[in-house]
């Protein structure tokens, strides 16, 4: 995808970075292309990396991800299946003289935005899945994908419509991919848990962290992370930026759904590729970025 700065679609101001759906994206392990061993990488500076990164956001190839790798001094760029060899080619040659800090996978299926399902909330003719409650004093809301409250403006309980939970406050999509609702239901419960799991804190995990996903088309499913601060490009001008990438397996209508560990916070689900039957590659907005933006907190 492009990178493009979104302003906020509501009276609030926000930094864009795409926000991650709530429930959870596909998850499978990519696998790389033979590359030199660690024992003799090149040392690359700090400048060559950045220009090296920035090179595959400007060849602008639908399907890839990148994030730097401290452990191999190296830009690690995940393409989907849809990617050519001749857009590959494409990356490197824009990346020129830095080409071999270039590290090349594979991972099957596409990098889409998971909008059709959710512990589900449902808006317009979409399904989404509901991230976590959060407040501001006695006010309730809760965070969902960006790219869901795009789509829609009031969210239900039920795919009738019937029983509403709340309307948007905001939402950034792309270049982040985080919404907030707030509740206008009284009667509706909003603790600050994730199934039977409370919740009292956010964070941000380590690469290997091990992390839990739930959505309201794959229920619960677990991975580790991979790489931090990946940028995604889903096409379409649709780019996000500082996600959390991971193998966490997700379907469609696992957008907005949590990712978490334990007692703690880490993530909205955004989009991947894959299923939960064959694996893929996901990735989720940062939660503590939207907590930030709009003054919320868990707990």
């Amino acid at each position: 995808m492009r990178i493009k700065r979104t302003t906020p679609r509501s009276g609030i101001t926000r930094r864009t970075r795409l926000i991650a759906v709530t429930t959870g994206l596909l998850a499978a392990a990519a696998f790389a292309v033979p590359s030199a061993n660690a024992s003799t990488v090149t040392p690359f500076s700090t400048a060559q990396l950045k220009s090296a990164n920035d090179s595959v956001l400007k060849a602008d190839v639908p399907g890839t991800a990148w994030a730097v790798d401290s452990k191999t001094n190296r830009v690690v760029v995940t393409v989907d299946s849809t990617v050519s060899k001749a857009e590959i080619a494409k990356i490197k040659q824009q990346a020129g003289s830095n080409a071999d800090a270039l590290t090349i996978k594979h991972t099957p299926g596409q990098f889409k935005k998971l909008i059709t399902g959710g512990d589900a909330i449902y808006g317009g003719s979409y399904r989404c899945s509901l991230g976590f409650n959060v407040h501001s004093g006695s006010t309730y809301y809760f965070l969902t994908a960006g790219h869901c409250g795009e789509v829609a403006s009031t969210w239900y309980s039920n795919s009738g419509h019937t029983t509403v939970l709340g309307t948007n406050v905001s939402y950034s999509f792309p270049t982040n991919d985080f919404a907030l609702v707030r509740y206008t239901n009284s009667s509706v419960a909003h603790p600050s848990a994730v199934g039977s799991q409370t919740i009292t804190r956010a964070a941000t995990p380590s690469v290997g962290t091990t992390v839990y996903r739930r959505g309201s088309t794959t229920g619960t499913h677990s991975g580790r992370v991979t790489a931090l601060n990946a940028t995604v490009n889903y096409g379409g001008g649709d780019v996000v930026y500082g996600m959390i990438q991971t193998t966490v397996c997700a379907e469609g209508g696992d957008s907005g759904g949590p990712l978490y560990s334990g007692s703690t916070a880490y993530g909205l689900t955004s989009g991947g590729s894959g299923n939960c039957t064959s694996g893929g590659t996901t990735f989720f907005q940062p939660v503590t970025e939207a907590l930030s933006y709009y003054g919320v907190s868990v707990g």
